[in-house]
């Protein structure tokens, strides 16, 4: 039914399917929910909530809540997430390794330019960005 596809219920149905598939720890799911929380949801608690989330799934490989959780912790997100380089640096590895090409500049970024506390390492920047 044509009149269905933009409808608000639609929405909430399709909310609550993905919270139910991340609460019982489905990987994807987590990723997903965890983006549309953080990204795009209503207020502080759904964001905070949304990137825990992304932490699980990133905790269970998925590369693009790895990526996420690099920025997230790199610059910091309310009391629950302080910023922290060292798992900034975990998370981005993490997404780099899985060949993730925005962590891959990060991590170029990084050792070219000694940020994250990392010392200027232009041997280890090229083979980041060898691998974009």
């Amino acid at each position: 039914m044509r009149w269905l596809k933009a409808s608000r219920h639609r929405h909430l149905l399709a909310m609550k399917l993905f919270r139910l598939a991340a609460d019982n720890g489905h990987r994807r799911a987590l990723s997903v929910y965890g983006h549309l929380l953080h990204f795009r949801g209503d207020g502080i608690a759904n964001r905070v909530q949304g990137a825990i989330y992304l932490q699980l799934a990133a905790d269970k490989g998925d590369s693009k809540a790895c990526y996420q959780m690099g920025r997230i912790f790199e610059q910091g997100f309310e009391h629950r997430f302080v910023a922290d380089t060292a798992k900034a640096l975990h998370y981005y590895r993490r997404a780099a390794e899985q060949q993730h090409p925005l962590a891959l500049r990060r991590l170029a970024d990084v050792y070219r330019d000694g940020e994250l506390g990392q010392a200027v390492d232009l041997e280890t920047a090229q083979r980041w960005e060898a691998q974009i």
